[in-house]
């Protein structure tokens, strides 16, 4: 996983009763765009660094978000 400040971090809910968390990538700690960030999340405005699991994906700015597929 790669991102750029700006880039859009999505992380699914993997539970029943759990909601989609969006945030916005506002910092980057290597210079490569690997994990972790440190994330402005949507939600309730509050800023965490964030190890993404299994669970999330980066929306690049100026990408739209692909769906995900169901099997």
């Amino acid at each position: 996983m790669k991102a750029a400040v700006g880039d859009k971090l999505v992380v699914e809910g993997t539970r029943h009763g759990e909601t989609r968390r969006i945030g916005v990538i506002v910092e980057l700690v290597h210079e490569d765009g690997s994990p972790p960030y440190m994330v402005h999340w949507e939600h309730d405005e509050h800023e965490t660094m964030v190890f993404p699991g299994p669970d999330a994906h980066v929306v690049t700015e100026g990408r739209k978000e692909t769906p995900l597929t169901t099997w």
